[in-house]
């Protein structure tokens, strides 16, 4: 997904550039008003309000008078009137700074999922979606790129269980208790082969790290494209 992240302080700007990037999103940064109006158009917009040249609620009025890209505004302006002006512009939701990266993201999930999901001949279903990678939960779907990636119960159980601890270590024993239960008795190395076969599968949309004698981490591969 591309990210377009308006934002005039350097270190806020990078600190979440690169968070952001390491959960699978292409981010573009500019600082100012009228560069982001001039940016072509992104998947998403992250928009601060105290901008140096346009209040960024002009620059969201402007957004939103173009067309409905999903936009969210992470700003340090936290009165009700702020929020409530900002949502009547037509930002998808409004967070405060400082924010922590997993709520930015979450929220950026909710927002796509509010606005994307998989054609069906039945009611839509939403997706969850992490780089290349989404994931149908109601229906234990995975697809990659677009393509569906058959897994099997386990491997999806496995999967759904690491993408909700993005770039977290999880014991072994965390995750045998929780995808086959404190009650299995067979060998832990069932748990190494649906890590290998995830990874076979996934092509390196969803990196499995192993730790070694403690676990393992999942991390969303990185856009090909960098902060700009």
């Amino acid at each position: 997904m591309r990210v377009l992240l308006v934002e005039d302080d350097r270190p806020v700007a990078d600190a979440l550039s690169l968070g952001l990037t390491r959960h699978g999103y292409d981010v573009t940064w500019t600082a100012t008003g009228r560069a982001a109006l001039a940016a072509p158009e992104p998947d998403m917009v992250l928009l601060d309000l105290g901008l140096p040249d346009i209040d960024g609620l002009d620059v969201c009025r402007e957004l939103r008078a173009r067309g409905d890209v999903p936009l969210i505004i992470v700003s340090g302006r936290d009165s009700e009137t702020e929020r409530v002006v900002g949502l009547e512009l037509g930002a998808d939701d409004y967070l405060v700074k400082p924010v922590l990266l997993r709520e930015l993201v979450a929220r950026m999930r909710a927002v796509h999922r509010r606005q994307h999901s998989v054609p069906t001949t039945g009611p839509a279903r939403e997706l969850d979606v992490y780089g290349r990678l989404s994931v149908d939960r109601p229906a234990r779907r995975v697809y990659l790129a677009g393509t569906e990636v058959p897994l099997r119960p386990k491997e999806f159980t496995l999967l759904v269980f690491l993408t909700d601890r993005l770039d977290t270590v999880v014991t072994r024993e965390a995750i045998m208790d929780a995808v086959w239960d404190s009650n299995w008795y067979g060998s832990t190395k069932t748990l190494d082969t649906h890590v290998t076969v995830l990874r076979r599968k996934l092509f390196g949309a969803l990196r499995i790290e192993s730790v070694r004698g403690v676990g393992f981490r999942a991390v969303v591969e990185r856009a090909a494209a960098g902060v700009s």
